[in-house]
């Protein structure tokens, strides 16, 4: 009897307090975690939305950049974090749907330590080359990938990442062979790759397509399913390769346990920063799709994701220790 009077007291609580967690936070700077570095897509959403948030609650949002492991290092530090409200993890479909299957062991666990909040964005990446490789289709480019075997290098921002195994599965579709040169961010591979450091890439629109834009690069394929509203008469990697889909997207976590008013508030914050005209508009320059969505919803979202990179996974060979 007193076991549950107890409950019943501790539901009561806990139904009274809600709306003042709620309306109390933010009472103090919140941390949003990229885990990886500065000047790659995660980054660069993580600094939208502080900026926004910031400004909207009059209470500082800083992005911390927590680099290594293919994100692993930035994503264990906020599953190890207090849940009150106050640090959160700009995901990645690396952090979520691939690492748990392509590493041994990893400093979290996927789907017990993180509250998913909302989806960010979701983008394609763009397989782009440098101008030196004599090469304007994806066809073209098969046929020089199968008379030159491991002669072409491509970049990614780490292996794991989303970047990685578009190029993996790429090589698995078509039966070629290229090595791969893993870098710390996007920014690292535009670097390197406007440099002729190595050949091509898989990589984020984000960062590619302001690139391919300047003439530093040559985009062959989105690697969407349908082709970019960004890049309408770009072809598909899907054009050559029947169902070959390999997107990027970002979603923001918090550690689990932290309090349903909160994760809430920070959903539905996100999706009026996404909602507005002018960051839309941002997003579609850069590639990026707004893509917000209730934390049930992204639950969902990931749930499929995982399904899919976990084939993916295992269908490459991949594997780190």
């Amino acid at each position: 009897m007193r076991a549950t009077v107890r409950v019943l007291i501790a539901g009561f609580l806990t139904a009274f307090a809600a709306p003042s967690i709620a309306q109390e936070w933010p009472a103090k700077t919140v941390t949003i975690v990229a885990p990886f570095a500065a000047g790659g897509t995660s980054d660069l959403f993580g600094r939208l939305l502080a900026q926004h948030m910031q400004k909207n609650f009059d209470k500082p949002f800083i992005v911390e950049n927590r680099v290594g492991a293919g994100g692993n290092v930035g994503a264990g530090l906020v599953a190890r974090a207090a849940p009150d409200g106050y640090t959160f993890l700009m995901g990645t479909v690396s952090t979520h749907a691939i690492n748990p299957f392509l590493y041994s062991k990893l400093p979290y666990d996927t789907l017990k330590d993180f509250q998913p909040v909302s989806l960010v964005a979701t983008l394609p990446n763009i397989l782009v080359v440098h101008p030196s490789l004599p090469v304007n289709t994806v066809p073209e480019l098969v046929a020089h990938l199968k008379a030159n075997p491991d002669k072409l290098s491509y970049g990614s921002s780490g292996a794991g990442t989303s970047i990685h195994l578009a190029a993996e599965l790429f090589k698995i579709k078509t039966g070629t062979t290229m090595t791969h040169v893993p870098f710390r961010s996007s920014g690292d591979i535009m670097n390197n790759l406007t440099g002729g450091h190595i050949n091509l890439a898989f990589d984020n629109a984000t960062l590619a397509w302001p690139q391919v834009q300047g003439g530093r690069l040559r985009a062959l394929a989105v690697t969407s399913l349908a082709r970019a509203p960004f890049a309408p008469n770009l072809p598909t990697v899907a054009d050559t390769i029947p169902g070959f889909e390999a997107t990027s997207w970002h979603g923001v976590f918090a550690p689990a346990g932290t309090p349903k008013p909160v994760v809430d508030k920070m959903a539905a914050e996100i999706k009026k920063i996404l909602d507005q005209p002018d960051v839309k508009a941002k997003l579609a320059e850069i590639g990026a799709v707004a893509a917000p969505m209730t934390p049930e919803e992204f639950v969902k979202f990931i749930d499929g994701e995982r399904t899919k990179w976990a084939e993916v996974v295992k269908a490459s060979g991949a594997k780190i220790d």
